[in-house]
């Protein structure tokens, strides 16, 4: 394999995280939330890695060996990803309380209102959880068992190539028994911290598995692209066949109807409660532009690749199938915006509008964090056989067929 050249994504990934924080300078919150985007957005599709490893080892999985190896590289980026959501957390330790979670600051302003965030009921009722210290221990410890699990799972991989004991497989297939519950305690609990809280008004107990979804969707679409790159570099060349695609193509079309069925329940029971405290959060979603992008979420997030997957050949066919997978991992971002750009108000309560410079800070943002995250793989690409050679169910994947 030759050794791919990771210092293009470094300097690009640099370069976006240079002019989102020379933005930052002018417009601090607005940059600060629209940077959380770019964190969540890497951050679900690191999580989703590690969970897509962990599935495949406790259902003792053949297919997805060989994507396993990639994943385990992609999970590489937990640490980075870490030290980028430093500047959020210490910020908001440092006593920039509002700089972007507004209930940080109990003498904030609630938009729209003449009251403050000590004097509302609700955050007085949700203040044992919503509470500085909590936030940064959780949101470090959130990272800690990531990188924790991620480091196990790796180590067992990678000295299985070297020495082939079956040992390691059950070892990894034991850290998949505890792993699965505390990756998923672990997003629910970042989702609801980190994005959820922006508008702690708001109820919604399917949110972590929102989040969830995207993260898997975000992950599989990944998968896709790094294999097709490896095809295409000729190191997949008799690895990668069309089976493969069609395996993923089918968790792609699963996790799509997954969100659906997740985010029309959510909206649904909402609208059908029709309690203030809830339905808030969609009405302030249908103001202006962001109506049309409610739009976009419905066709673009589900109807749209939902088509386009059903069909075998589409799921099959390396330009196609890379296609859908850029623009799932566009609409993902479309929806973390969807989640957090509107609790970015104006004094009247209102949200800013999508198509504003919020926008361009959070683009700025995904390819900064996004380029950091590819490095770290590029980087660790190497440091491995291409494949796990001995993993005990390597065969079965290298014949794997439909």
């Amino acid at each position: 394999m030759t050794k791919p050249d990771a210092k293009l994504p470094l300097v690009v990934g640099v370069a976006g995280l240079a002019v989102t924080g020379a933005a930052a300078y002018f417009h601090p919150t607005a940059v600060a939330t629209s940077y959380l985007v770019g964190i969540g957005f890497w951050t679900a599709i690191a999580i989703g890695m590690l969970m897509m490893i962990l599935i495949h080892h406790i259902f003792d999985s053949s297919w997805s060996t060989v994507l396993r190896r990639q994943y385990e590289h992609g999970i590489a980026a937990f640490p980075w990803l870490l030290l980028l959501f430093l500047p959020l957390l210490i910020a908001s330790l440092l006593g920039k309380h509002d700089l972007v979670w507004p209930w940080m600051n109990p003498e904030h302003q609630i938009a729209g209102t003449t009251e403050v965030v000590k004097e509302d009921l609700l955050y007085v009722k949700k203040q044992a959880f919503l509470n500085v210290p909590l936030f940064a221990i959780c949101s470090v410890a959130f990272f800690g068992l990531w990188i924790w699990l991620s480091a196990r799972l790796r180590k067992a991989s990678f000295t299985q190539d070297a020495d082939g004991s079956a040992g390691w497989s059950f070892m990894n297939a034991k850290t998949a028994a505890f792993g699965i519950p505390i990756v998923a305690l672990t997003l629910t609990g970042a989702a609801i911290y980190w994005f959820k809280s922006l508008e702690y008004h708001w109820f919604s107990t399917m949110y972590g598995v929102w989040f969830f979804a995207n993260c898997m969707r975000g992950a599989l679409s990944c998968g896709i692209l790094i294999m097709i790159w490896l095809y295409s570099r000729g190191d997949f060349k008799g690895i990668l066949k069309r089976d493969h695609l069609w395996a993923i193509g089918q968790l792609m079309e699963a996790f799509t109807v997954f969100w659906a069925y997740i985010s029309f329940s959510q909206y649904f029971l909402i609208w059908n409660a029709n309690v203030p405290e809830e339905t808030f959060w969609y009405n302030i979603r249908e103001y202006k532009d962001w109506w049309y992008v409610s739009l976009f979420l419905v066709f673009g997030n589900f109807l749209l690749p939902f088509l386009l997957l059903l069909s075998y050949r589409f799921k099959v066919t390396h330009h196609i199938i890379r296609r859908i997978a850029y623009f799932v991992l566009f609409v993902i971002f479309v929806d973390l915006c969807y989640n957090i750009l509107p609790a970015l108000k104006d004094s009247a309560g209102n949200p800013q509008l999508f198509f504003s410079l919020n926008l361009l800070w959070a683009a700025t943002s995904v390819v900064g964090v996004g380029g950091i995250c590819l490095w770290a793989y590029l980087r660790d690409l190497p440091k491995t056989k291409l494949i796990p050679i001995r993993d005990p169910r390597i065969a079965d994947c290298l014949n794997h067929h439909d």
